[in-house]
């Protein structure tokens, strides 16, 4: 079934594994992070209280690295029964800090896309996770220009979206989101009658995962590079 995207005012991109690396850095941390671990518990089944651990705390403390390095604490407590060294926390909070300090790689193609949509669309930044964190990601990739504007969303569930559109002042009809997650940055969309088109990341994290059964039916594209919008959308 072809889309027809001519109604198009705004461009909504997701920054993390959209725009430029981040969900590598997170793997391996998590391997470090087990083998840092690998005294009290085999790195497999300290990988799966992890995300549990991450599960557990995702109400409190959100998305982002802050939030992954302050349940590594917690599941690094945990799973030792309390007997884990001061000097391991200390590794675990640099593990943290050194996330933080990652330079921002960009994926292939993505300011030649953004500049050449930006002629025609408004475009704007559409992201979840720290606020402090996605603000300097985005300093340091150079692209802060092409965006109309920066939205940094608690969460990416439709009551998000449709506040982001009325703050746009624009009908679903009109926006298009561009992302690498289905369940943040496709369906969410869908439901509401927007646009959505999926770019697949090499790797997932498991939080973002949906099944066959959430995706049947549902009308969105999918294009393996960013580099592929130009050919419908300029």
């Amino acid at each position: 079934m072809e889309i027809d995207y001519q109604h198009i005012k705004v461009i909504g991109f997701d920054a993390d594994d959209t725009l430029w690396v981040n969900e590598t850095y997170f793997r391996e941390a998590e391997i470090e992070f087990c083998n840092l671990m690998s005294e009290y518990e085999t790195p497999n089944k300290t990988d799966q209280e992890l995300f549990k651990m991450e599960m557990k705390n995702l109400p409190l403390y959100g998305y982002g690295v802050k939030a992954f390095a302050l349940s590594m604490v917690e599941m690094a407590l945990e799973i030792s029964n309390f007997n884990v060294s001061q000097k391991t926390i200390q590794s675990i909070l640099n593990i943290g800090k050194n996330m933080l300090d990652k330079p921002v790689e960009l994926l292939d193609g993505v300011e030649d896309v953004l500049k050449e949509l930006s002629k025609k669309y408004r475009l704007i930044l559409a992201t979840k996770g720290d606020l402090l964190d996605q603000e300097r990601k985005l300093e340091k990739s150079g692209l802060t220009d092409y965006f109309h504007h920066i939205e940094v969303m608690s969460d990416k569930q439709e009551a998000n979206y449709s506040k982001l559109l009325n703050h746009l002042d624009i009908k679903p009809s009109e926006f298009l989101m561009i992302g690498n997650s289905l369940k943040s940055d496709i369906l969410p969309l869908v439901h509401l009658n927007a646009h959505a088109i999926h770019v697949p990341f090499h790797t997932t994290w498991a939080h973002e995962q949906v099944t066959e059964k959430e995706t049947n039916g549902k009308t969105y594209k999918t294009i393996s590079s960013l580099r592929e919008l130009i050919n419908f959308l300029k």
